[in-house]
């Protein structure tokens, strides 16, 4: 992993377009992301048959169901998904909102497991994930300290490696709920390595994440804001792809080790400058 690890959540951005989603995968390679992450989800399982059955006009019909049908990739999509990012040398991987969807997965030799915040309470879920032993994401919006500590024990249990991700769960999220001091709260209370998944629009917040100590930054990607889809607004576009990416990889270079010296430079500087014999 580089200094911070950079995530590029495409998710459900690609509106069932394998075009889409390969054109996201190598916008996030020239942007400098180290990986990008899908979503996967059973809809019979995460949702009722009721709500799937509902009244929802999108551009692939009229319910509920067609319009999350149509935005689910098939294990034949994934397996072209693996082998592009193989082709551009960038990682990928998933979060699954459901076992069954877990268990499908593991088809793929994919480095990490995410947890959405969604799933962070869903303890025989955690377990599912937690038995994978990868280093796993874990998002923590919407949830207390109490419940992100039960999650903990669930990976710890297992002795599986995890990053815990300070998030905020509105879409998109407003700079004053985004409170990014809760990175050190985190960190502080567990123990553990904290990043942070962002839900804003531009990118300042996380690379203020950074400097307070953010080990992975995900954010949300698109081709385009305005594009059909519940995630796009809280998304970035290739430019601020960009942006996001090459300001963040250099943080640690002006940071710096912090010990305190006077460079070549600024002796340079101190001889004109300091016009009295210091000696």
């Amino acid at each position: 992993m580089n200094s911070c690890f950079l995530v590029g959540e495409i998710g459900i951005n690609h509106n069932g377009s394998l075009n889409f989603a390969k054109k996201l995968i190598n916008e996030a390679k020239i942007a400098g992301f180290d990986a990008v992450k899908f979503q996967k989800r059973d809809i019979d399982i995460v949702y009722s048959q009721d709500y799937l059955n509902a009244s929802r006009k999108s551009p692939w019909g009229n319910t509920q169901r067609v319009q999350k049908e149509a935005l689910e990739f098939s294990l034949s999509d994934y397996w072209e998904i693996d082998n592009y990012c193989k082709e551009l040398d960038i990682d990928w991987f998933v979060s699954c909102w459901d076992i069954n969807s877990q268990i499908e997965m593991r088809v793929f030799s994919t480095k990490w497991n995410k947890v959405a915040s969604a799933m962070a309470t869903n303890i025989p879920f955690l377990e599912v994930v937690a038995s994978e032993k990868k280093h796993t994401f874990v998002s923590t919006g919407m949830t207390s300290l109490e419940e992100i500590e039960k999650c903990i024990n669930i990976f710890n249990k297992y002795d599986c490696p995890i990053t815990l991700l300070h998030t905020v769960s509105t879409y998109p999220a407003e700079e004053a709920d985004l409170n990014l001091n809760c990175i050190t709260t985190l960190k502080e209370r567990f123990n553990l390595p904290v990043g942070y998944s962002g839900h804003e629009t531009g990118v300042s917040p996380s690379v203020m994440a950074v400097v307070l100590g953010s080990v992975v930054i995900e954010r949300h990607i698109t081709l385009d804001r305005a594009m059909y889809g519940s995630d796009q607004a809280a998304s970035l576009e290739p430019q601020g792809m960009r942006n996001l990416c090459s300001t963040i990889r250099k943080v640690n270079i002006c940071l710096g080790d912090g010990v305190k010296r006077i460079i070549p430079g600024e002796l340079q500087v101190a001889k004109k400058l300091r016009y009295w014999n210091e000696n």
